[in-house]
């Protein structure tokens, strides 16, 4: 049996040194608590840009631009090793972290944000950066497409993970990638929450034969800093929850374990045994004995997706 957490806090919104030190705080808390793998939802650092959702595409033109330059401002950038905090808490309490982050493409001259999941090991050191490979609807004002070069399975100290951001656990070739992989964990960082999306869960892993850590953004009005620019149009005083979080962990073929943790900011721990996924495929391996690779098959394009490079 290995025990998982899944954070399901705010960070300190629009705040990437505050929000990575909260993060090294968490590890360390949940560590100490007996967690070896440690997951935090979409975009944690330096929170998940929830103001898209409400903005006028065209009418809010000036708040639109004033809040991308705060969240690429803080932004993650990984050429500059703005990671360490979190990697450091990781080394220090043995443990694996998965964490969603807004990015920053680091070259000179980028300014290109992504929606980006990491691994880090227990060793500290970055196993897999995965972005995000399709922003949904109003998100692709905020980040570019990501590439396939993160779908891949890591093996870690609990079992073989594999990480997909909200809702490209809808799209079955992305899924596919990391079934053929042979994943023990699949991990899904979100903003979206509701008994839908649990059941989109369960569905993944019935098909999956996989256990599923569903990590959600649990923010309140409160959480957004008080010079946030509109804060009293897009968040009006009477509104609490702005997003109920709903992380939930479900055992290979869809038993719900712990959760949904509805409209509470803390963390949500369960057991898991990750020998019940290989038990889970003897009927129905999707990328095993049920597979038809003389009908079927998947090929992945595991490069690192640039913008044109220019020459002089």
């Amino acid at each position: 049996m290995h025990k998982i957490a899944i954070i399901q806090h705010a960070p300190i919104v629009l705040d990437r040194e505050a929000t990575l030190q909260k993060t090294a705080d968490l590890i360390t808390e949940a560590a100490a608590s007996g967690a070896e793998l440690i997951v935090f939802p979409e975009a944690f650092v330096p929170g998940y840009p929830a103001w898209v959702w409400r903005l006028r595409p065209g009418g809010d033109w000036g708040l639109s631009e004033a809040l991308h330059q705060r969240l690429l401002d803080n932004a993650v950038d990984l050429e500059r090793n703005q990671l360490a905090p979190v990697q450091a808490a990781a080394a220090e309490a043995g443990v694996t972290v998965v964490m969603g982050m807004d990015e920053r493409d680091g070259r000179v001259g980028r300014t290109t944000l992504y929606n980006s999941a990491v691994v880090i090991g227990s060793d500290g050191t970055l196993l897999n950066h995965h972005r995000k490979l399709m922003p949904t609807n109003p998100e692709r004002m905020v980040w570019g497409f990501g590439d396939g070069a993160g779908l891949r399975a890591i093996d870690t100290p609990v079992g073989r993970i594999g990480v997909l951001l909200c809702w490209e656990n809808y799209m079955p070739l992305a899924r596919f990638a990391l079934y053929a992989q042979g994943i023990d964990i699949h991990i899904a960082p979100t903003y979206d929450s509701g008994d839908a999306w649990t059941g989109t869960l369960q569905h993944i892993a019935r098909e999956g034969g996989c256990w599923v850590i569903g990590a959600g953004v649990a923010l309140r009005r409160r959480d957004f800093p008080e010079d946030f620019p509109d804060r009293e149009q897009l968040y009006p005083p009477d509104e609490d929850w702005i997003n109920p979080g709903d992380s939930v962990v479900i055992a290979p073929g869809g038993e719900v374990m712990a959760g949904p943790l509805h409209e509470r900011q803390e963390i949500l721990y369960a057991e898991i045994d990750t020998r019940r996924a290989a038990a889970a495929r003897r009927t129905f391996d999707v990328a095993g004995h049920y597979a038809r690779p003389d009908v079927f098959r998947l090929q992945v394009d595991r490069g690192r997706q640039s913008p044109i490079e220019f020459e002089p």
